[in-house]
């Protein structure tokens, strides 16, 4: 009998405007062994998902240019509601207005912890 294939590690669709932050943060999820998949928008992010690619998780900035201005949560939670999905915003109101689009996941405040960041997406796989 041959050895079990192991499962694909959980792939996470990490969904920044800002490209020096969408770096740093698909960088440091690699190195905890996640498959990323990077968009510069939400735009971009509805096409990677239209596309049928395996995402576990959506990790997207809220204030982002593109169709739906930064609200690519909206589309998620109308096209793809079991998605687990964890947002995060450097301003206050935005993150609170925010919060009826994230019923998946936490909103996480800018800025973040990278390690708590890494919590919040194992325990939503957990799940």
């Amino acid at each position: 009998m041959g050895e079990p294939v192991p499962a694909p590690p959980p792939t996470i669709l990490v969904v920044e405007d800002d490209v020096l932050v969408r770096n740093v943060v698909a960088a440091y999820l690699r190195e905890c062994g996640f498959d990323v998949i990077e968009a510069n928008g939400a735009d971009e992010a509805i096409r990677v998902l239209q596309a049928e690619v395996r995402v576990d998780i959506v990790f997207s900035d809220v204030n982002m240019p593109g169709s739906m201005d930064g609200f690519g949560a909206q589309w998620v939670r109308r096209e793809r509601p079991w998605l687990k999905v964890i947002l995060t915003s450097g301003a206050a109101r935005t993150a609170k207005e925010a919060g009826d689009l994230c019923e998946h996941g936490p909103i996480l405040a800018k800025p973040y912890d990278h390690a708590e960041l890494e919590r919040h997406i194992r325990a939503l796989l957990a799940r």
